[in-house]
């Protein structure tokens, strides 16, 4: 069984993934990510400057060990996640997901007709195996595909339970800093009104069935998180494990004069 077919269902099934985030575009630190143990990558087209391209050498370093690559589009696009479909990723989080209608729009393209609009090119395709593998890819990858819609607002908040209802949708995906901002307040992902919303749309997942994936905040760790049913924690990114140890490091040596 592949990767891209075993992650969704190791998943639900548990125990608990931990994943880092890849901003820099660098498949060296990506290389370095997945050796070190993390059971997943996150590729950020939204916030990281990396482009469809740039996936291909990030992910061709992370599964040379067992560490699955996933991918958050730059918005709620059928023509980006077409392109990262095709690439190859085992999962795909879409950020800004409202309502049903969006997180409906979500998943139709992630899928081939009849059942959504994907456009046809399994026989050219990376994620086919450049055609090699069509059939069985065909076969495969609406179970295989992992479909997360990141809930980052007060009306997705609102609507929390019937984005989690909508058939195809995987896992809701907490976004607690911009969930927070939006509520207003900015950098504070921890205030009492932002966790009060988490707890809503934590509550709507469960009652929906679907999984729960989210990342830590100074008030909620990994530990926290996995404690309350998360599926997939975030738990570190490449720029913050670079930055905090080049800290770390020069105020040890300062220190020490």
């Amino acid at each position: 069984m592949s990767q891209r077919t075993s992650f969704k269902r190791e998943l639900a099934s548990g125990p608990a993934k931990l994943g880092c985030w890849l901003e820099m575009c660098s498949p060296i630190a990506a290389e370095i990510v997945a050796q070190a143990g993390y059971d997943c990558v996150l590729i950020d087209l939204e916030h990281g400057p990396g482009w469809y391209l740039d996936m291909i050498p990030l992910m061709h370093a992370v599964q040379a060990e067992p560490c699955v690559p996933l991918v958050r589009v730059p918005a709620n696009d059928p023509v980006a996640l077409k392109k990262v479909l095709d690439i190859g990723v085992a999962g795909v989080m879409v950020p800004s997901v409202d309502n049903a209608a969006q997180a409906a729009a979500a998943v139709a393209a992630c899928r081939y007709p009849p059942r959504g609009m994907r456009g046809m090119a399994v026989g050219i395709i990376r994620a086919s195996d450049y055609g090699a593998r069509a059939q069985d890819y065909l076969a495969e990858v609406e179970q295989a595909l992992l479909i997360m819609c990141q809930i980052e607002s007060a009306e997705a908040v609102r609507n929390a339970a019937e984005i989690a209802a909508v058939d195809g949708v995987d896992m809701i995906f907490i976004g607690p800093y911009d969930l927070s901002a939006n509520l207003g307040h900015l950098g504070n992902p921890d205030h009492p009104e932002a966790r009060a919303a988490i707890a809503g749309i934590e509550a709507a997942a469960k009652v929906a069935g679907v999984m729960l994936g989210g990342i830590q905040t100074p008030g909620r760790d990994a530990a926290a998180l996995i404690e309350a049913g998360y599926n997939l924690v975030m738990a570190d990114g490449d720029v913050g494990l670079l930055g905090n140890a080049a800290r770390d490091s020069l105020a040890a040596i300062r220190g020490t004069r």
